[in-house]
């Protein structure tokens, strides 16, 4: 299988690396929360490892991240914490299967043989579209009318966000809660302005606008007025 193992530990990412290897696996290791998800977000993978503990996004962001892009890719956690409390969080956030250090590496390779058996994961849209907009998520390209679009990664994410929620209205603690890695606080006016930037890219030069700002609420993305 092609895994992604997420784990910031350069010991412990070498021995699961060394035996998921040795298993016959192909094993890819990021050391970062925002590298990890940039790779589990753009590339696609038999199984993810991720430590709950990570620099910059958490393990448990990572995993409520890519699921809400509808990513059913198997996920087992790794975590020194081992209370009961955090093993339910883990597996609400999304997780398959959660394994407390330390850990025996016969089990890390029982317990990914048992998420193997369950079955191919529900393959994730690769593309989206609203009117002549076009998302190519695994690339993380855009092009309108057969124009590319050069985005940075957070206006990607905010694109992509509202074009799966076509028609509906977006509110800023939606996107604060599926696009940002960290808490800020709801009234602040980051969020208007990255969507500001993004309107620009998108809309500028084109009759028909897509992104469309809902007074006091937040934006919703349709093709017309």
């Amino acid at each position: 299988m092609q895994i992604l193992v997420i784990e910031d530990d350069a010991r412990v990412a070498e021995h699961i690396g060394k035996g998921l290897k040795a298993a016959g696996h192909l094993v890819t290791v990021e050391d970062d929360g925002r590298r990890g998800l940039l790779r589990a977000a753009s590339e696609t993978f038999d199984l993810i490892v991720v430590d709950r503990m990570l620099p910059h996004v958490d393990g448990l962001t990572i995993v409520q991240t890519i699921r809400a892009t509808g990513d059913a890719t198997p996920v087992l956690f790794l975590s020194a914490l081992g209370e009961v409390d955090e093993r339910v969080a883990g597996l609400r956030a999304g997780g398959d299967d959660y394994l407390t250090k330390p850990f025996a590496m016969s089990e890390l390779l029982a317990r990914i043989d048992v998420l193997a058996r369950r079955g191919p994961a529900i393959v994730a849209e690769t593309k989206l579209g609203v009117g002549d907009l076009e998302i190519d998520l695994l690339g993380q390209q855009v092009r309108r009318r057969g124009r590319a679009i050069d985005l940075t990664a957070r206006e990607f994410r905010i694109l992509a966000y509202l074009a799966r929620n076509e028609g509906r209205v977006v509110t800023r603690s939606m996107l604060l809660e599926h696009v940002w890695d960290y808490h800020f606080d709801p009234q602040t006016n980051i969020i208007d302005q990255h969507v500001s930037r993004l309107r620009q890219k998108v809309d500028r030069g084109h009759d028909m606008s897509l992104i469309h700002t809902v007074r006091g609420t937040g934006y919703v993305m349709r093709a017309g007025a």
